[in-house]
Parts: structure tokens; C-alpha cells; sequence
């Protein structure tokens, strides 16, 4: 997609000259979200802006898992408008106090990019809420869409004024931003670029309802490492990319990865950890301590269950509150004893939708106040307002279980500080009155859709639409053992500490470095238009084969071996039609009938097929089923490679079972090969059931002469040492024990397979076999890593070389059975 007027299709900072780039400069973080972590308010004397940090900022926090020494600049939007006429100064001011560079956007822009797309449809999308009808949330609008693209546009802008690209780290935070890595990478190809995700990424079902899902799923990849709170998450990203964009990922070593455009983008799965000091620090307020007796006071005698959410239609209070009135319903016993403390935070976007829940609420709770309610007895606390730090704090302490029962949410920090308020302090100690070797207890609910609840092994999961389940949960959760409480705060607690928001920061930052420690090591260009800009990665010595260069070596050499693979190469992998076209026939026979030229189609096709589809090429030599079967033209037999076959009789049942259960697979089965296809499956259970059947073979052919291999699509079983290389090796062995050993050798190929041949062509000329080195050229088709040193674009671009060489060829008579017998020797 382009946008006029948004996006420049120049690369206009390209990579620029390193060399001119300062030797000394040092490695700094930038950090780039939606809102700086600041405080702004306006003097009421002198009408000028104050600002001061915002130390509750998960953006200040993370700056505690960096060295000491680590300089951090952050860019985003301040949460007030600024008028033009101060802006300038104001920037000035923020970046040298507070090392913060703030984006000024248009009233416009702001309205609509945040309140419009954000809010409107990534958050609703990325919380499973999909616009079905116009009262259940809004339809895409374009208008929005444009906005949002060119916010992120002038974050690019503003973060580019400050980067230095050769040494410093972007870390990118949240949905708000998820298009300008691509204005990043565009602007500079190598830029070091990280990506977290604080909300829930949704299902591909759900995500690709999205019109500008391509847009955005591009944009993520243009970054050397995402971040996700879940591996659910990171799943459905995933799967995304593998059905939209056609890329599968691998696990190695430890780490997520997907290959796109020659470019490893790695995948982290790390929650967000909470600020141990600033929470400790609350926790010895005088203020806390004196809320803490109050609150001890005010329920004197009384079971206290706390929740603290946004009023957000996500959060579940209402689900809540009705699974609350179910238990006293179920459990009189408990009237009198058992409250409810509902802390509500101000909502964070407007609408319908927050009213009608911020009403259900409201009225779910009168009536359990009113039904079950005394006059010294309410059974729901609903605390509406803006609570203090210190007051929060000291309901996690008073609190005997914790409930999170939001439907769909990100990072929920909640229980983490309920945990660590509930360990206590030494003041804290001394004003309820224990031991500082008091066991301590917690216990929590938690909803299975939040992001922290995999992190919580201790905690009640519940479904928070199962009304029953909860009440039974919660009541679970009050009267379980001291002994068991204690143990499940401990082991709750201890990871708490250990993965606290400097964990995570750390623990991102050095995958991040990881991630972009080879970016000098290969060649990069940026390719596509708009949002669909992407960098090639490749290596240096890779480059575009030229057809004016490859026939000027062809025409100056006197003995000549072409290799080229069928399918994706001469034919098109899109085409429906797999013979050959006419324009590759002639060719091929122009090239055939050139004395000086050794022409082999090598391919993984039947012996059958490929006899059928180029049979007006008399004098092609056919290596069929990856060289299983070879031949030097039309009138001679096929040489059959020896190997044992009885594997196959193992491996055809397994293969049939996978393909019944299998919707859209379909299994082939070739006189040396069995191969099962998935292309047409469901990619997600196509590829886990491909993973699934090479496990499955290769254990029961452990110790079969056979080789079980996983290409794009396919899981092939083959014998042992039936390779494309082995083809080209014994050809080129042919032609030196003919003695005409060639002087230009050309292999072209698209897939997996024919690397094989390229590395065999490369080993074959650095030995000592061939008197004097060839001109080689190995070539792939698709600009990717590849072991050949050129590529060309595609099966086009190869026929055109083809006829390229045909006209430079010199055809005349010459005998079909030439190396017929040295050959069929070797076999």
C-alpha cells in the first residue's frame, strides 16, 4: 500500500558512510512510546509548564535493568497540548532535564490516531471484539487508518533527529506505534529495532478481519526482535505471518526466529515484572501504615477480597461481582464475614460500551447491598474515585485473597503487587503486630485470559465467564489451609523478585543486542513501496546475475556443463500448466545442440513425467527423483543408482495415516521416494503435522538406509546419498575422465535441494580434479541466503537467460551417445 503525501518512496538516509560516523560514540537506548513517562501542569502564577517524572512509568522503571552508564533518551507525546509557540522551547527544556523528546502531533492527528484507531479498532480487535454491527463497536475507517500511519510517521522523524543508527538501540513500546519500524528501516536499513507488545496479540481468525493486517504484520517485522507477555501470544503472531505472509518460523537453540527477506526476526516471550523498590518503598509510608489500621479497624473481624481493575468492559467486574453474589448465595455462613472491596481506576477510553458496564456495575452491586446487606454489613465496597498510591497498598496488605477476573487483558500487574505488599515489611510488621518470621499467606483468582496468569502456577484459574466456577474458586480461596496459603505465596513470591521489570528489561535488551550483532555482516537493500518497504539481506558477495555477463564468459568457452532444476526455475511454482513452454523447449534444444555444451535438467519429478514433458529435447540429459534415475539423452536407458528400497514398505502406511488425517494433504509415491505434501492443508496443522511425521519417521528408519527431509510444503523419504549434488559431481567426473573437463559450469535452481548441487559444484572446482578452474556460476531463483553467489528474480528472468545463451550458441551436428559409455560406468 502507498500513501501519497505520508510516505516517501526515496530512501533517503540509505545506510550512509559509516566511516564518517565518530569512533568514540557510545551505545545509547532509545525508547519510543505512545506518552513520555512525564507529569505536565501549568503554573497558576506565571502560566508556565511544569514538569516533573512520572516515577510510577513502566518507561522510568525499565531503566533499572540497563548499566549504570547506559545513556536513555525517550520519545513520545506529552499528555497535554502544547501550543506552537512554545513548542520549541519546551523540547529544548524536556531533553535537558528529563532526556525526553516529545512528538508534538496535530489536534487532528492526536483525535483520530489515538482515539480513533487505537482505541476504536486495534483495541477492541487485539481484545477478541469484533464490530459485527455498528452497536457493538466501530467499522474500519480509512480516515483513521491514514491518521494513525502518519502519527507513526512523525515519531520516525523525531526519533531519526536524535538517532545515532550506527550505535544506538530502539526499543518501541505498544500497539500505538506498530507501523514505524518500516519509516526506521527505511530511513536506515541496519537501524538496531525492538518491538513490545503490552496488549494481547488475537487470534489469526480474529486478526486478519483487519483490512491493513498485511500493513502492520509488516511493519512488526521490520524489527530484529518482537516481544510478547505470553507464548500464546507470540502463537497467534505467528500464525499470522505464516498464513498471510506465507513464512514459517523454527526454534533454535532456545529461540524463536523467522527468515524474512534474508533477515532473522526473533520472536521473546518474557512478561513484564513489577518495580520491587518503588512498591517497598510505599509500603513504609507513614501514610500506608496509618490506612493499613484503619482498614484493619473497619474490618475487624471480616474476610477481606480485594479487586482493583479500569472500568473496561474487559476487566469483568460485573462477571465478578455476579460469581461474588453466587457465593453468598451458595454459603449464608459467610454473610456478615466475607466483603468485597472493588477499587474501580478511571477508563481509559469513552463511550457507550464503558457506560453501559460502568451502569451494570453500579447496579449489580446495589442489589447485592440491598439482598444481602445490614445495616452494619456491606457485603460490595465499590471505591470509585482516584485512590492513592499508599491507600492501594494498603488494601493488598489487609487482603486475605486477591481476584483478576478480566475476560481479556495484556500485563495485568495486579497480582504481582498484591504478592509483594502481602510479604510485608519491617514497619509494616510493626503496625499490624507480627513477627518479622510470621508466615506469611496470599491467595489468588485469576482469569486464564490475562497475560500473567501462565506465570502464576500457585494461583485459582478460573474461566471468568463461569459464574459457578469463581464463586467456587473464591470460596476455595478462603478457606484453604494456612499451610497450603503460605506455600503458594512463597513460590509465587520468589519469582516475583527474581523476574521484576529490571529482569525483564535486561533480559530483552541483551536478546535485542543479540539479535543485531551480524547486521554488518551481510549486504542490505531496501525493497517494496510504502508499507510494504522491507530490507534484503544477503551476502556480501551476492548479487544479480547479469545476462550480458554470463554470455560474454559463455561465448569464450570451449567446454560447457549446465545443471537446472524444473520446477520454480524453468516452470513457474504459480503455473498451472507444468509442461514446459515452448520458448523453454527451444532454447533447451538450441543449447543441447551445441557440441560444446552438457545440458541436465535435475529434478525431484518421476522419471515418467519428466520424459513426457521434454521429449522434443532429444539430446537433454534427465536426472529424475533427485538423481535416482539418470540419463544422458532420449535414446539412452536410464542408469539406475543401487540402493535398498525396503524401507518403503515401513514408511507408505505411516504416510497414509497422516493424510487421513491430514484435510488437503495428499501423499506421492515415487519409484525411490515416498513424498507427503500439505500445501493445500491448513498451514498451522499442515506444518505441525509435518513436524509430527519427520519425528515419526526418523525414529522407526533409525537404522534404514534412508533419509527422511522436510522442504517447503513436503516431508520426503528418500535413500540415503540420492542428492542433486551427487548428479552434478558424477557428470563433472564424466566430462574429466572423458578428458574435457569444462571451463564454464552454470547451475540454476529454487529450492532446498538444489544447494546441494551448488555446494557440490563449488567443492568440485576448489579440489585438485579439474586441471584448471572453471567460470562458475551458480544462481538461485528469489532474492534469499543462498550458497550460490548470484540469483535471479524468477522463472522469467531464467528463460531469458536461456534464450540469452541459445543465441550466443553455435549449433551443429554431433553424436547422441557421446559419454554414453563412461557414463553409464560410473552408475
Amino acid at each position: 500500500m502507498t500513501i501519497p503525501g505520508i510516505i516517501s518512496d526515496s530512501n533517503e538516509g540509505g545506510d550512509g558512510d559509516s566511516d564518517s560516523m565518530s569512533s568514540i560514540c557510545r551505545e545509547r537506548k532509545i525508547v519510543v512510546a505512545n506518552m513520555l513517562p512525564l507529569h505536565a501542569q501549568r503554573d497558576g502564577e506565571t502560566a508556565k509548564w511544569c514538569f516533573s517524572l512520572d516515577e510510577d512509568s513502566l518507561l522510568l522503571q525499565l531503566t533499572d535493568g540497563f548499566p549504570p552508564e547506559t545513556e536513555v533518551i525517550y520519545v513520545g507525546s506529552l499528555k497535554v497540548e502544547i501550543e506552537a509557540s512554545e513548542q520549541e522551547e519546551i523540547s529544548q527544556k524536556l531533553l535537558d532535564d528529563f532526556k525526553c523528546v516529545p512528538t508534538f502531533l496535530p489536534h487532528d492527528i492526536q483525535k483520530y490516531f489515538y482515539h480513533g484507531f487505537c482505541k476504536q479498532q486495534l483495541w477492541p480487535l487485539f481484545h477478541y471484539m469484533l464490530p459485527v454491527c455498528r452497536d457493538h463497536g466501530d467499522r474500519f475507517d480509512r480516515q483513521l487508518w491514514l491518521a494513525y500511519v502518519h502519527a507513526n510517521k512523525i515519531f520516525s522523524d523525531k526519533v531519526m533527529e536524535i538517532v545515532n543508527p550506527e550505535y544506538d538501540f530502539i526499543w518501541i513500546h505498544d500497539y500505538h506505534l506498530m507501523v514505524l519500524p518500516t519509516f526506521l528501516r527505511k530511513s536506515y536499513n541496519r537501524v538496531k529495532l525492538g518491538f513490545f507488545l503490552h496488549s494481547p496479540f488475537p487470534s489469526s481468525e480474529i486478526y486478519r478481519t483487519l483490512p491493513v493486517r498485511d500493513e502492520i504484520l509488516k511493519g512488526l517485522l521490520n524489527c530484529d526482535l518482537i516481544g510478547f507477555h505470553t507464548f500464546d501470544y507470540a502463537r497467534h503472531f505467528l500464525s499470522c505471518c505464516s498464513r498471510m505472509l506465507g513464512l514459517d518460523y523454527e526454534s533454535k537453540r532456545g529461540h524463536i526466529g523467522l527468515d524474512y527477506y534474508g533477515r532473522r526476526v526473533y520472536i521473546k516471550i518474557l512478561p513484564v515484572g513489577i518495580h520491587m523498590g518503588r512498591l517497598e518503598s510505599v509500603l513504609n509510608l507513614p501514610s500506608t501504615c496509618n490506612r493499613v489500621k484503619e482498614i484493619r479497624e473497619q474490618f475487624k473481624d471480616k474476610k477481606l477480597i480485594l479487586g482493583i481493575d479500569d472500568m473496561d468492559i474487559f476487566k469483568g467486574i460485573s462477571l465478578k461481582l455476579l460469581a461474588f453474589e453466587q457465593l453468598l448465595q451458595q454459603h449464608q455462613e459467610l454473610l456478615g464475614k466475607l466483603v468485597l472491596v472493588q477499587i474501580v481506576n478511571p477508563a481509559r477510553s469513552i463511550g457507550k460500551d464503558v457506560q453501559e458496564a460502568k451502569k451494570e456495575t453500579y447496579s449489580t452491586a446495589k442489589r447485592i447491598n440491598e439482598v444481602f446487606g445490614c445495616p452494619d454489613y456491606e457485603p460490595v465496597i465499590l471505591i470509585d474515585r482516584p485512590v492513592p498510591r499508599y491507600e492501594k497498598t494498603a488494601y493488598y496488605a489487609m487482603a486475605e485473597c486477591c481476584i483478576v477476573n478480566a475476560v481479556r487483558d495484556g500485563m495485568n500487574l495486579v497480582p504481582y503487587k498484591y504478592i509483594v505488599c502481602r510479604q510485608g515489611s519491617s514497619l509494616m510488621d510493626e503496625t499490624i503486630g507480627v513477627r518479622m518470621d510470621f508466615p506469611r499467606t496470599s491467595m489468588l483468582v485469576v482469569s486464564e485470559f490475562i497475560g500473567c496468569s501462565p506465570s502464576l502456577s500457585g494461583a485459582i484459574r478460573v474461566n471468568p465467564w463461569d459464574i459457578d466456577a469463581v464463586a467456587e474458586a473464591i470460596f476455595l480461596a478462603i478457606t484453604i489451609p494456612d499451610t497450603e496459603k503460605q506455600l503458594r505465596h512463597e513460590k509465587h513470591y520468589r519469582y516475583v523478585i527474581s523476574h521484576d521489570v529490571a529482569y525483564w528489561a535486561r533480559s530483552f535488551m541483551q536478546d535485542l543486542e543479540r539479535a543485531c550483532k551480524d547486521h554488518y555482516d551481510k549486504r542490505c537493500c531496501g525493497i517494496g513501496l510504502g508499507l510494504g518497504f522491507r530490507v534484503l539481506s544477503l551476502s556480501p558477495s551476492f548479487r544479480k546475475l547479469r545476462i550480458d555477463h554470463i554470455v560474454s564468459a559463455y561465448a569464450k568457452t570451449n567446454r560447457r556443463a549446465i545443471f537446472l532444476d524444473y520446477d520454480g526455475t524453468i516452470v513457474s511454482h504459480s503455473s498451472i500448466v507444468k509442461s514446459p513452454s515452448p520458448e523453454v523447449v527451444t532454447a533447451l534444444n538450441t543449447l543441447c545442440n551445441d557440441p560444446k555444451n552438457t545440458v541436465f535438467i535435475v529434478s525431484g519429478r518421476r522419471r515418467r513425467t519428466l520424459s513426457d514433458w521434454l521429449e522434443p529435447c532429444e539430446r537433454l540429459g534427465l536426472a529424475a527423483e533427485h538423481g535416482y534415475f539418470i540419463r544422458w539423452n532420449r535414446s539412452s536407458d536410464w542408469a539406475l543408482l543401487a540402493a535398498d528400497l525396503e524401507w518403503k514398505e515401513i514408511v507408505e502406511p505411516i504416510m497414509k495415516v497422516y493424510t487421513e488425517a491430514t484435510d488437503g494433504s495428499y501423499m506421492e509415491i515415487k519409484d525411490s521416494a515416498l513424498v507427503w505434501y500439505h500445501q493445500d492443508a491448513d498451514p498451522d496443522f499442515g506444518s505441525c503435522q509435518a513436524k509430527e511425521l519427520v519425528v515419526h519417521l526418523e525414529n522407526v528408519l533409525a537404522n534404514e538406509p534412508a533419509v527422511v527431509w522436510r522442504g517447503q510444503h513436503i516431508v520426503e523419504v528418500k535413500p540415503q546419498g540420492v542428492t542433486k549434488g551427487l548428479v552434478a559431481e558424477k557428470v563433472l567426473s564424466t566430462m574429466v575422465n572423458d578428458g574435457s573437463p569444462p571451463d564454464f559450469v552454470m547451475c540454476i535452481g529454487d529450492d532446498r535441494s538444489d544447494e546441494d548441487m551448488f555446494e557440490c559444484i563449488l567443492n568440485t572446482v576448489s579440489s585438485s580434479s579439474l586441471p584448471a578452474s572453471p567460470e562458475i556460476f551458480a544462481c538461485t531463483v528469489g532474492q534469499k541466503p543462498s550458497k550460490a553467489k548470484y540469483y535471479l528474480d524468477d522463472s522469467t528472468d531464467v528463460v531469458r537467460l536461456l534464450q540469452g545463451l541459445a543465441n550466443a550458441s553455435s549449433p551443429q551436428p554431433r553424436h547422441s551417445a557421446i559419454f554414453q559409455v563412461t557414463f553409464d560406468s560410473v552408475f
